[in-house]
């Protein structure tokens, strides 16, 4: 598995303007090949947005990087401070305590 974690602030839009922004977009990003799951992240405290998706190879998060749909969040005018970052999983580790993950795996 794979991991990229993408972080953002919000320009323009509050909160709640934002969530309905990411009910809208949300099965668009469910139908993304081999994307296993997508978190949707916030921290009001700090003003910090962001997803973390979890693919199922290194292949099917390198296509996701060239698709027209993550290429939209470097040109929303509604996101700025964008920052995108991928890693690999120790599958090893995980196993024993990413009890969600392990089930998106199975």
């Amino acid at each position: 598995m794979y991991v990229l974690i993408v972080n953002f602030n919000l320009k323009d839009v509050d909160e709640a303007q934002y969530a309905r922004m990411c009910d809208a977009v949300a099965p668009a990003f469910a139908a993304v090949p081999g994307l296993a799951s997508k978190l949707w992240i916030k921290n009001s405290d700090t003003g910090t947005y962001g997803g973390v998706y979890i693919f199922e190879s290194r292949d099917a998060l390198n296509r996701f990087q060239e698709t027209d749909l993550f290429r939209s969040l470097a040109v929303n005018k509604n996101l700025t401070n964008i920052t995108a970052d991928d890693f690999e999983v120790l599958e090893a580790p995980t196993r024993v305590t990413g009890r969600i993950l392990t089930a998106v795996a199975s």
